[in-house]
């Protein structure tokens, strides 16, 4: 157990079925964690994780900057933006790095990604779950390769036209060479290691949707009370202990993400810049992906907030029917409820509730407002339905930072900061370059 939490990549494979013979993609991920998770299983591979780190994130940021500067070159090679980029990927990779170094001393993978609990879950779950695990490197594939080719493309076109101005030690083109490769390898760890962790986010958020989905299925059988706030409250607990362990993370994200827009903008609308896409090209990259990061958890966070909210709405229609398919043939006041074991049916009500000139496919909410449940009238009594909905009403569950709600009004207002941010900066750096 303690070589298990030691590692996000635990030792007994015993019901670890899931990374086991389960294709290339999963695999891949798996090899990946390895390299970028600080590993406390032995001596050996910490003193691997921690160097690979120190080396790639701080030693060659400070030789690149300090050393291959050219501030004397043209206008062409110059790089007026590298200390802040430098920085800000360097800040973003240590916040990865030392995070997962905290979950990987206090929990394995099983426990991290509740792999551990997974025997409990229906098939489907399983089955989707593992399929979003094995697109886990294609995703992280989508949102770095893109920038690092033309990181490359640029960091290749720099020193192949800029020889003659770029310091070396000893043979110029093995020293251009060496270097080069140091500051891709450097930027595609650092990059790599916040995505990642943005990546490990989503999957357990994509869990817990699942969860939901599923849960939303207890209101189409025939149910007990007890049941449904027993797993409601499971539901709960998860989502606490998700927010719990990313809270720090997503808030450091958050504020740091904004701080460096606000900087870039700063320096970029300076009376005394001369924006230009050889100049300001790195600004714009490490923007962007910078921003895609946060809006992968930002965006992961909302759907699962929204999904369990919308539970509650669910609840109040299943009670609404079953209210109304009960006495929908007395007047006068509520009739006491009445056990009868022939009144264990569907009862139908003469209602069209479905709109046929409406299309709600976009639309990912567990309540379909337009379709009636199936109503088992008489299995709950009204009072202890009542009671389930104003506990689902006054305990609503999503996702928190610090008590706050990652709700779709918090997403839209981060959203429309960040974008006009991010436009603005692409507008001075890409659009207006000279």
């Amino acid at each position: 157990m303690e070589n298990e939490a030691g590692s996000l990549i635990p030792k007994d494979r015993t019901n670890l079925g899931y990374f086991d013979n389960e294709g290339v993609g999963l695999k891949s991920f798996r090899v990946f964690l390895n390299w970028v998770c600080p590993d406390r299983s032995n001596i050996w591979r910490t003193s691997l994780s921690w160097s690979i780190f120190f080396i790639l994130v701080i030693v060659v940021p400070l030789v690149s900057h300090f050393l291959f500067l050219c501030s004397n070159c043209d206008s062409k090679h110059r790089r007026p933006y590298d200390a802040v980029v430098q920085l800000s990927l360097s800040i973003f990779a240590i916040i990865s790095f030392l995070s997962l170094s905290s979950w990987s001393h206090k929990y394995g993978l099983n426990k991290f990604l509740f792999l551990d609990k997974l025997n409990d879950e229906t098939e489907r779950i399983r089955g989707e779950y593992k399929q979003q695990l094995q697109t886990s490197t294609k995703l992280l594939c989508i949102f770095v390769l893109p920038c690092f080719a033309l990181e490359s493309a640029y960091r290749i076109w720099w020193y192949a036209t800029g020889v003659s101005e770029i310091p070396y030690f000893g043979n110029m083109y093995i020293s251009d060479t060496i270097i080069c490769l140091l500051q891709l390898s450097s930027w595609v760890y650092r990059m790599s290691i916040y995505i990642v962790v943005c990546i490990l986010y989503k999957l357990i958020c994509y869990l817990q949707v699942l969860r939901l989905e599923d849960f939303g299925q207890v209101f189409q059988k025939e149910s007990d009370v007890s049941s449904i706030l027993k797993e409601h409250l499971r539901i709960r607990r998860n989502l606490r202990i998700i927010s719990h362990r990313f809270r720090r993370f997503i808030l450091l994200s958050l504020i740091l993400v904004t701080a460096s827009q606000f900087i870039y903008l700063l320096m970029t609308t300076r009376s005394s810049a001369n924006n230009n896409i050889f100049e300001a090209g790195e600004l714009a990259l490490c923007s962007i992906n910078l921003v895609a990061g946060l809006f992968i958890c930002l965006r992961s966070a909302t759907k699962i907030t929204h999904k369990a909210q919308s539970v509650t709405s669910l609840a109040t229609k299943w009670h609404v029917c079953a209210t109304i398919n009960s006495y929908d043939d007395m007047d006068g006041e509520t009739p006491t409820y009445q056990i009868s074991t022939c009144s264990r049916q569907v009862f139908h009500v003469d209602i069209d509730w479905s709109l046929d000139d409406e299309d709600d496919e976009g639309d990912d909410d567990l309540d379909d407002n337009n379709k009636m449940v199936p109503i088992f009238a008489h299995t709950i009594s009204f009072q202890k339905r009542q009671a389930l909905v104003t506990y689902m009403e006054n305990n609503r569950a999503g996702m928190t930072v610090y008590g706050f709600m990652m709700d779709r009004a918090w997403l839209h207002t981060i959203f429309g900061i960040e974008l006009a941010l991010l436009l603005w900066l692409l507008n001075k750096t890409i659009v207006n370059w000279s």
